[in-house]
């Protein structure tokens, strides 16, 4: 296993500088790299739902679009305040768990789909909040277009609905399970469309995990024949983050839905099977106390306990603590880029129990969103294909942040240069 800390801007414009040499060397041009297909994070794709006659609003003006056809839900929320649109947003994002399925679907009468499937352009259009373009993968979009990526030619992307999780045991999801149908059917088209090379894939935050859980899905002998490498920017962890947790007791940060305030969206989040899949798991945490309160504290053995107390109802418990998360290595070339020095959150303090209330925190290491334990358990696992004899690469870049690490000119050119190191 390679682990790389270049430790300065100069160090890593000059390796960039150098791969490019080495691609000129080479006689590289467009014509000779290999496709790529973007993976953005959570906040990232485009949502759109349309209304029919079986949706009942909870407020008159929430049905003013019923039958009016697919309108942007997700991903210009911006607007939702100036419309007073939030109690519809919020009514109309919540799923519904159905315990006969045990999947999560819409409520009655709405309809969801996620447009522009396949196109890099897919979560980074100009309807996107400005607050959120950014980490959005558009610079990391950009710096390809210069290298000669087009759209639809050799560059696509694969984004998809951020409310639902991929399939785990005993716990199916139909609208994932779809949505890795559309990948591999995206992969295979992306690969005949540049005379059959093979595919990198290029995959930040959620949407790592999920690209992860999408090439477990998939046969070795696919694997072999159509993914050329896989380029991780800080994935969402298998074995939790401590975000995760404070995301349900107190609602999600403003980084999700900028203009809401978190308590606001605290109902809806928690419908999300998203939202419930990376709680600290107890292997990687250990009986560390994760919530503080003077009463009493939680680890991640407590869960029993704990997340009746901060208001989930019994049956979510339930599904909580019957989910797990279990990621094996991909089995191809894979590169793994993540921040850390950064103060992340590794303890939340409710000193009173009230969950309404955002936590006090104390900090550990980490990318500021991931904490620097789940991100080495996460290299361990994957750092075993390399008993295969199968490329693994972990990059550690110093003082970068969850989401700014594909938007920082010094972060951006070591995603850019691994990016090209994958090409050759």
């Amino acid at each position: 296993m390679a682990i790389v800390s270049p430790s300065t801007d100069c160090l890593a414009l000059l390796t960039f500088l150098i791969c490019l040499l080495r691609c000129c060397e080479a006689g590289y041009d467009v014509g000779v790299y290999n496709p790529i297909i973007l993976i953005p994070g959570i906040s990232c794709p485009n949502l759109e739902a349309r209304l029919t006659d079986a949706y009942v609003p909870s407020l008159p003006h929430c049905g003013a679009l019923k039958g009016k056809g697919w309108f942007s839900l997700w991903n210009n929320t911006s607007d939702l305040v100036r419309h007073n649109y939030v109690s519809c947003f919020e009514e109309q994002m919540c799923l519904v768990y159905d315990s006969a399925l045990k999947d999560y679907r819409n409520l009655p009468g709405v309809e969801t789909h996620v447009p522009d499937f396949g196109s890099a352009h897919g979560f980074t259009s100009k309807n996107l909040d400005s607050s959120r373009k950014g980490f959005c993968m558009t610079r990391v979009l950009e710096e390809l277009q210069l290298l000669g990526y087009r759209d639809g030619d050799t560059l696509f992307g694969a984004p998809y609905d951020p409310r639902h999780a991929p399939p785990l045991p005993g716990q199916p999801s139909q609208v994932f399970s779809d949505y890795f149908a559309r990948f591999k059917v995206l992969v295979e088209h992306a690969s005949k469309k540049n005379q059959d090379k093979l595919v990198i894939l290029v995959a930040h935050s959620f949407g790592g995990m999920a690209t992860l859980k999408f090439i477990n899905w998939t046969p070795i002998t696919w694997r072999k024949k159509f993914i050329k490498h896989l380029v991780l920017i800080s994935p969402t962890l298998p074995g939790g983050f401590m975000e995760a947790l404070t995301n349900l007791a107190s609602g999600p940060k403003p980084l999700v839905v900028p203009t809401i305030p978190r308590l606001s969206l605290r109902p809806m989040w928690r419908t999300f099977a998203s939202a419930l899949l990376f709680l600290p798991s107890s292997p990687v945490f250990g009986h560390m106390p994760l919530v503080i309160t003077k009463n009493k504290n939680y680890s991640a053995y407590d869960y029993k306990d704990l997340l009746p107390a901060i208001g989930l109802k019994t049956e979510v418990v339930e599904r909580v603590l019957s989910m797990k998360l279990r990621v094996d290595a991909p089995m191809v070339p894979t590169t793994y880029l993540n921040g850390v020095g950064v103060q992340t959150p590794e303890q939340a303090v409710y000193w009173d129990g009230n969950f309404n209330v955002a936590p006090k925190n104390v900090y550990g290491d980490g990318d500021g969103v991931m904490n620097l334990v789940s991100v080495l358990a996460l290299v361990n696992d994957l750092h075993r294909q390399q008993q295969a004899n199968i490329h693994f690469k972990f990059v550690k870049i110093v003082n970068t942040t969850h989401s700014n690490i594909v938007v920082q000119e010094h972060s951006l050119k070591k995603i850019m240069y691994e990016i090209l190191e994958a090409n050759r």
